[in-house]
């Protein structure tokens, strides 16, 4: 797109200065949602590991719960439950070993001493277990001899009276937990920690990240004193800058439709004042060719007429008075259009006076009914009483008056009705010429103050030009709405002389 050089600072108004604001608006909302999106993404990622774990730890519970039926029935002879137990190790991957313990928390049967020779007594999970006589998870990692690492979790075997006759220890596989989220997320960075903030599991992360505390989201584990921490991913530079593209050519489109539109705004404006300046040049010219020649045109214009008048004198014959008659009303024609050019052109320098428009109108009732009855015309006036006064210069007042009533008889083709209607409102003074004649069309409408513009076999196209320059010079104004075979309304209004 071609932009000139006098559009310039239009251009950098409409079009440079509003997308650098949007642009760079948009470029942080879309940080700022992408962090949203990031760190709602990371919480949905820890609240499923935190289900996730909560039901692991709550069937685990369960099955421990059910072992420690069958270790009720047999504490009597402890070796009865080994195969149990070693068949529940070997089923389930979750466990790295399963023991029962008497109530002072010695071994009296398991799975493979993977703990070595290390007494069960001295794990301090073993003995919040026999002081609660609850369910209870270790809070630290241990390793056993074939460098598994494991949770311990211990569950009570009570009597009747609730006292404590054994305890059964499972050791649960934490790489077998850690399979399991790799799976679901492999690329998310988490951790699981406990209660003193010590990490149990590390997924995709390193020491350093571990002690960081920003672009971390927690969730807290409902069965567990412990905690699912989920590193938010870092921002992607590619999703970013795709978004931000997409939102700046959008802006950057719609940037420039609305520098289209206002220049086709300004366009319209400057081609509606470039008219306007070519109807002023033409008044102009009109105006300076009225003024050089008008009065060359009056003066031989009197000397015709008075020789004219002289010849009618002479020659008194009927044939020769009816040639004189015409001769004289073509001149008299004549001089009407030299006058008119003259008004025009520069208008007559006179002194303005205060006008009664009411008592101008009574005075030019009799010429306008004379005129409409010859054409079997109605006359409808509805004049007010009072006194509306106005300053103008009273012979052109009547010249426009007469003008568009004149051209209101004339728009009758056959009977029609003219009506006059005078008022005043407010500070203005409102005189309504309307008549059903043909009226003018929309397009003609239009045209009708453009000089030399007309729609009569015989006019010259400059009454209206006239009667609206008249109008101007007097502080009014003069407009026409029109129907095409319904009528036309010419509506003047003109500053009351309030202080008369």
């Amino acid at each position: 797109m071609k932009i000139r050089k006098g559009n310039i600072p239009i251009y950098i108004i409409i079009v440079i200065i509003p997308v650098i604001i949007l642009s760079l608006s948009s470029f942080f909302k879309i940080l700022h949602d992408n962090q949203v999106n990031r760190k709602n993404d990371a919480l949905w990622i820890a609240s499923v590991y935190q289900k996730n774990w909560d039901q692991f730890i709550s069937e685990t519970t369960t099955s421990l719960k059910i072992l420690s039926l069958s270790a009720k029935e047999n504490l009597d002879s402890p070796q009865k439950m080994q195969p149990l137990l070693i068949k529940v190790y070997q089923d389930d991957l979750r466990y790295g070993g399963l023991f029962l313990l008497d109530p002072n928390g010695n071994l009296m049967t398991g799975t493979a001493p993977l703990r070595g020779e290390r007494n069960f007594t001295d794990l301090k999970f073993i003995q919040e277990v026999i002081q609660t006589k609850d369910t209870v998870i270790s809070n630290q990692v241990e390793i056993l001899q074939n460098n598994q690492r494991i949770i311990g979790l211990a569950t009570p075997v009570l009597d009747e009276n609730h006292q404590l006759q054994a305890i059964i220890v499972a050791d649960l596989r934490m790489d077998y937990m850690k399979n399991l989220m790799r799976v679901l997320t492999p690329d998310t960075k988490l951790m699981v920690i406990n209660d003193e903030s010590t990490p149990i599991i590390q997924l995709n992360t390193n020491n350093i990240e571990t002690n960081q505390t920003e672009n971390w989201v927690t969730q807290p584990m409902d069965h567990l004193p412990w905690c699912i921490k989920v590193k938010i991913a870092d921002i992607s530079p590619r999703k970013v800058s795709a978004k931000f593209l997409q939102l700046f050519i959008m802006i950057f489109i719609v940037a420039h439709l609305l520098y289209l539109c206002i220049q086709y705004i300004l366009l319209k404006i400057q081609t509606l004042k470039e008219r306007k300046q070519n109807e002023l040049q033409k008044l102009e010219l009109v105006g300076t060719l009225a003024a050089s020649t008008a009065h060359e045109i009056r003066n031989p214009l009197t000397g015709v007429k008075g020789l004219i008048q002289l010849l009618s004198e002479k020659y008194t014959d009927k044939q020769d008075s009816y040639y004189f008659e015409v001769i004289n009303s073509e001149l008299n024609r004549i001089n009407e259009i030299v006058s008119e050019f003259l008004i025009l052109g520069k208008p007559t320098a006179q002194l303005r006076e205060d006008v009664n428009i009411t008592a101008t109108l009574n005075e030019l009732k009799p010429i306008i009914i004379s005129e409409a009855n010859s054409r079997n015309i109605e006359c409808v006036w509805t004049i007010s009483q009072n006194s509306i006064m106005v300053e103008c210069i009273k012979d052109q007042l009547k010249q426009v008056i007469l003008n568009l009533t004149k051209n209101a008889i004339e728009s009758i083709e056959e009977t029609g009705m003219l009506q006059i209607n005078l008022e005043s409102k407010g500070k203005c003074c409102i005189l309504e010429i309307t008549d059903n004649g043909k009226g003018i069309s929309k397009e003609n409408l239009d045209k009708i103050f453009q000089p030399f513009f007309t729609l009569k076999e015989t006019g010259t196209g400059l009454g209206l030009v006239i009667c609206k320059r008249i109008v101007d010079s007097f502080g009014g104004t003069i407009e026409v709405k029109s129907t095409e075979f319904v009528g036309t309304t010419v509506t003047i209004i003109l500053p009351l002389k309030l202080n008369h």
